[in-house]
């Protein structure tokens, strides 16, 4: 095990910072503890890792860390965990300046892995959340490695790592079809690991390069690449542009109207570079939902067809 203390000069709220990495409440992946202990793997240039964020203090984290990829993860820590992310001239609109101020400690992760961020992105593509969740639940669980280091209590099974590029592309049909992922979303999975030592060099691109890296395969559009870079390259600004209900929130929020995705471009426009911060911050205060209008969604469940 390798122990790391990371020291911040700005509020450091390990929760709300690694949080987006994170896809549901069971991934095998990323674990939060009730004592707001953060687990989370990854898989590094130099083999897997499992980190363990221990808060201890505003300003301060203690990670320990287990597998090949330790070192490489350790010397990323500050990166990952939003040093970098400069938040100069933020003038956060009326409506969050209250979760503004109760997320101080809250940056824009950058994990650096544009795969890993990128494969849960298609996978939520044009269904519900719950759905996406449960297909990158069991495709991680079936065709991962078991995380190095010890497991945390109360994970069922233990933690994972996600597959190499190699591995993505080897799922067959029948395993897709099992884990409810349509054909198209799992062409474009596997499009994305045949290019992946292409992709991740968009790590080192100014954002709207590296954006425009991914969007060149087939599949992949503004609300995926946006979804990846926000992860991976900890891009204030991309906004999820297509998303289902992200412009009705938007708009509620801050106008009291519901609006489309060009209003709620116009709404966030005097924001830029924070666009979604801004977003991040609505979510985070809870109280400018959207009443909802009619009946939900059928959840489809591709097992099925």
């Amino acid at each position: 095990m390798l122990t790391v203390r990371h020291r911040s000069t700005r509020r450091l709220d390990v929760g709300l910072t690694l949080g987006p990495l994170g896809h549901g409440p069971a991934d095998p992946t990323f674990h939060r503890a009730a004592d707001g202990t953060v687990w989370r793997t990854s898989l590094l240039r130099t083999g897997p890792v499992t980190q363990r964020f221990v808060p201890a203090g505003p300003h301060e984290v203690v990670v320990h860390l287990w597998g090949d990829g330790s070192r490489e993860a350790a010397e990323s820590l500050p990166v990952l965990l939003g040093e970098d992310d400069d938040t100069t001239g933020f003038a956060p609109p009326p409506q969050v300046r209250d979760a503004n101020r109760r997320g101080a400690g809250m940056r824009m992760p950058y994990s650096g892995r544009v795969l890993e961020a990128l494969v849960p992105a298609v996978l939520e593509q044009r269904v519900q959340t719950v759905t996406a969740h449960r297909a990158w639940r069991w495709l991680v669980r079936r065709y991962g490695s078991p995380a190095p280091g010890p497991e945390p209590d109360g994970v069922r099974g233990g933690l994972r790592v996600v597959p190499d590029a190699r591995t993505w592309t080897r799922v067959p049909v029948w395993d897709w079809h099992r884990a409810g992922v349509d054909p198209g979303r799992a062409r474009t999975v596997a499009r994305c690991a045949l290019v992946a030592p292409r992709l991740e060099e968009a790590c080192a691109m100014a954002p709207g390069e590296a954006r425009a890296r991914l969007e060149k395969v087939q599949g992949i559009g503004v609300w995926t690449s946006a979804e990846a870079a926000q992860r991976a390259f900890g891009d204030a600004d991309a906004v999820s542009v297509g998303d289902f209900h992200l412009p009705a929130a938007v708009g509620w929020a801050l106008s009291g109207e519901r609006t489309d995705d060009d209003g709620m471009l116009r709404l966030l426009a005097p924001y830029a570079p924070h666009r979604h911060r801004v977003v991040r911050l609505l979510m985070l205060d809870g109280r400018h939902k959207a009443p909802r209008r009619g009946p939900k969604l059928p959840i489809a469940d591709y097992r099925a067809f």
